[in-house]
């Protein structure tokens, strides 16, 4: 099946030739996308729906279909996607879902755990093309990030990426999205992040717009490292814990003194807060 039409692929192209970058929101319930959806709606600005693999493992395909239509009957261009897809049992049951006809809009398959370029590839490239013939696009990681999140596996030996092997990575694996390894984190940072932008103007030199750019790891990030990120070619920002935690938080105040409705209204205003801020941030009001 052809990506020519792929919801991920045309977000990100857009971004990525305008200059903005794209909220990718990880949702753990119906009311994280219930709230990113109006978010997106209000603010006139696309976005992407995103879960981990221990989200869809709950809710399964029911879950996924209810996603897929809350961001494809929105008035605003929202995609679904899958982040760290890094065990076999992951991918496997993502694509069969695909396979039964409830397809993710794109996929992370994150073999970034291999000891080599070489062993990312083997692993990745066989996940690659049974996505695409789903009309999946999938995302890989070049390098390694420290750390962990939400049921993913923990990291500890992070692996810069070598801006010299990226275009032969991604012809290897046959991907449509590149994670770098710039010197973010999964978790928390114990000290100040040092990214090395030089290694995103280097990629956005190899790739000129053909392969776009995601940044993982911004739990704490200051805004203007963000902006900074995106001028140097990043165009999807995946946020976890600025959102879930406001949500969270909100929630289980509220759970005190309201009646149940009253307090996931008021949670969920919440976490749209949270989307518009990064709307603002990231540039994307009004690009739908």
């Amino acid at each position: 099946m052809s990506l020519d039409n792929n919801r991920t692929l045309a977000i990100l192209r857009k971004a990525e030739a305008e200059g903005y970058g794209i909220l990718a929101q990880t949702c753990y319930d119906a009311n994280c996308v219930i709230g990113l959806v109006r978010a997106a709606e209000r603010c006139r600005s696309p976005a992407i729906i995103q879960m981990f693999p221990v989200t869809l493992a709950f809710g399964k395909g029911p879950w996924l279909r209810f996603c897929l239509d809350a961001a494809h009957q929105a008035s605003v261009p929202i995609a679904v996607n899958l982040d760290h897809a890094t065990d076999p049992e992951h991918i496997e049951f993502a694509l069969s879902l695909a396979e039964q006809g409830i397809p993710f809009d794109s996929i992370m398959v994150d073999a970034s755990h291999a000891e080599t370029d070489e062993e990312n590839i083997a692993l990745a490239r066989p996940y690659v093309e049974r996505a695409e013939k789903c009309g999946i696009a999938v995302e890989v990681e070049l390098g390694r990030l420290e750390g962990g999140e939400a049921g993913l596996r923990m990291i500890s030996d992070a692996k810069l990426t070598r801006p010299e092997k990226a275009r032969e990575f991604m012809e290897g694996t046959g991907a449509r999205v590149l994670a770098p390894s710039i010197g973010n984190l999964h978790g928390v940072y114990l000290n100040p992040p040092n990214f090395r932008q030089d290694i995103l103007k280097d990629l956005q030199d190899t790739f000129q717009g053909s392969i776009p750019l995601c940044l993982h790891g911004t739990d704490q990030l200051p805004d203007e490292l963000f902006q900074e990120c995106i001028k140097n070619g990043i165009s999807k920002i995946n946020i976890n814990s600025w959102g879930r935690d406001a949500y969270a938080k909100k929630l289980a105040e509220g759970l005190q003194t309201k009646p149940f409705p009253d307090a996931v209204e008021e949670a969920v205003q919440e976490f749209e807060r949270v989307c518009e801020r990064f709307f603002r941030l990231f540039g994307s009001v009004g690009k739908a």
